[in-house]
């Protein structure tokens, strides 16, 4: 049993945020801003996350408009959608793109990093006193103003604090003020951090110059890897600044994100990823020193299981529960939910284009939605399981067409994918055959997966005989612990599996979380295994002794 912190809540009650992250030039406008909002209603979300411009709620120094956070708001209440607002200020993919013409246009003032060149780079310097109490200023603005119009009806649960902050094009800041803190001592209670993980690449980084306890620089205390170490220091202590003057005003969740990197042996910092941004080597440091984040959270871009399920894994830790901001919808986001517990998925990029121009799914789009509405029909099943050991999941990976689920209380599950034998018969009903009810193949299915549609989906067990079903192209097939002497018998003769069940439904969950049965299932269209397709939407199976 692990107990499961949810961050996200509404009006006290437990929120698994999920549905998409709209484009960075979505929230502008309403016309743009509103094709998101549809997009999340195709994918069955119950969550937009979209932006919060620093330049265009303050035009002015000190002159705030708020009407577009306030349109925002207005248009999520009438598609009955909750928001996460980032805020895009000093950081938004390692730029200062959204920072007002007041900021960009008086660099004497409000320092940008410089490189080892002496030349500026288009990033706001984290060692600059006033960039960092121009954007805190303005962070708080915005906190009193959704106080003031929206904590009776919490449309807004969250706040992401800037954007996958960081410096490209340099290692660290070259200016007066970041040489300075380069040449300082580095803080003891970094060093007293590092010296009590005993592992990890600061901890190797620190032995190999020396292990010095008190006194040093940071390129005394960690040699060439001091310009990443001390750049995320900057960033953390700078980035809590914001938010704990936010959080003053308004106590609501809010959370940073990482710009991950692919390929931590070979990758350079400043070049493959932004240096000093919050990547798992440097998580020890950032949790230390943003004690009012509530989490941070991984950009996960990889399509690979176990490149995914990697960076699943560093990112969920006792201080830090897993949450998906923006990451693709791969078959993986089930071992996600089900084995790290993740606290809530946002579809990346190019939310918009889910929207064809008749208003439905467009077909490019139409596997990873089908992947996300399966996790979303599940969602109180989510909340109440999560931690509990009874979510398992399912995804079919290259080559290989089945599963076999050995931890069911009670149950051996065997997940076939696809149209892949035995046995032979793979009647569904006539919304997923072509031809009659004896049709083996289902019309617009893959076979093998090989199409990008690969089985996919998860098994919830509530009790012993209890069991739900969401996904894709797959069906299930259970065999009960131990197999009875009349059960093994049939199976030897018939070559078939043996299936007894109570009752096999059709059904979702309403507002409240209560099942509601839609149809029932019988006869041929069970005799098969128990067949799962992202329509149905959840299956609800009770098992006979």
């Amino acid at each position: 049993m692990t107990v499961v912190k949810r961050v996200f809540k509404v009006k006290g009650k437990p929120f698994f945020p999920i549905g998409g992250q709209s484009s960075s030039a979505s929230a502008y406008s309403d016309n743009e801003s509103e094709q998101a909002f549809k997009a999340v209603e195709l994918l069955h979300g119950n969550c937009l996350l979209t932006d919060a411009y620093w330049e265009k709620i303050e035009p002015e120094e000190g002159k705030f408009d708020f009407t577009a956070i306030d349109d925002l708001i207005a248009s999520a209440r009438r598609h009955e959608i909750k928001l996460i607002i980032l805020w895009f200020a000093t950081w938004k993919n390692a730029a200062m793109d959204y920072a007002p013409a007041w900021v960009k246009n008086n660099p004497q003032r409000f320092k940008r990093v410089i490189s080892t060149t002496g030349s500026d780079i288009w990033s706001l310097s984290p060692h600059c006193k006033a960039n960092q109490e121009a954007d805190a200023k303005a962070f708080t603005a915005l906190c009193k103003h959704l106080k003031a119009v929206d904590s009776e009806e919490q449309t807004v649960i969250g706040l992401q604090v800037e954007n996958e902050p960081g410096i490209l094009g340099s290692d660290r800041d070259y200016g007066t003020a970041a040489q300075a803190d380069f040449d300082r001592p580095v803080p003891a209670k970094l060093i007293a951090l590092v010296k009590a993980a005993g592992k990890g690449e600061l901890f190797e980084a620190w032995q190999k110059a020396g292990a010095k306890k008190s006194g040093g620089t940071w390129p005394e205390l960690f040699g060439s890897y001091a310009g990443e170490y001390m750049t995320a220091w900057s960033i953390a202590n700078y980035i809590d600044s914001v938010a704990a003057a936010g959080k003053a005003v308004y106590n609501i969740p809010m959370y940073m994100n990482a710009w991950m990197m692919m390929h931590p042996q070979w990758a350079l910092p400043g070049t493959a990823y932004p240096s000093g941004g919050a990547v798992a080597k440097l998580l020890d440091l950032y949790k230390a020193y943003t004690p009012h984040l509530d989490l941070i959270a991984p950009d996960i871009k990889s399509l690979d299981s176990p490149g995914y399920e990697e960076q699943c894994a560093q990112y969920t830790r006792d201080d830090n529960p897993l949450f998906m901001p923006e990451t693709p919808a791969t078959v993986s986001l089930f071992r996600a939910i089900a084995d790290y517990n993740l606290l809530g998925f946002h579809r990346m990029g190019g939310l918009e284009s889910v929207v064809a121009a008749d208003g439905s799914v467009s077909p490019g789009s139409k596997v990873g939605v089908d992947t996300i509405r399966c996790a979303a029909a599940a969602v109180p099943l989510i909340i109440k399981y999560q931690g509990t050991g009874k979510i398992f999941a399912i995804g079919q990976e290259e080559n290989v067409q089945q599963q076999f689920l050995n931890s069911l209380d009670g149950w051996l599950g065997r997940v076939q994918f696809g149209s892949s034998g035995p046995p032979s018969h793979f009647g569904k009903d006539w919304r997923h055959s072509v031809i009659d009810g004896y049709s083996q193949v289902a019309a617009s299915l893959a076979k093998d997966g090989s199409d990008g549609n690969r089985g996919r989906g998860m098994v919830i067990q509530v009790s012993t005989h209890e069991f739900y079903f969401v996904g894709v192209n797959y069906r299930v097939f259970l065999r009960p612990k131990p197999l009875s002497d009349e059960m093994r018998f049939q199976l030897m003769r018939n070559n078939s599996e043996p299936g007894r069940y109570v009752s096999v439904e059709e059904g979702h969950f309403d507002k409240n979380g209560k099942f509601i049965v839609d149809r029932t299932r019988n006869g041929d269209v069970i005799g098969s295994g128990l067949w799962v397709e992202p329509d149905l939407p959840v299956l609800r199976v009770i098992t006979c002794y």
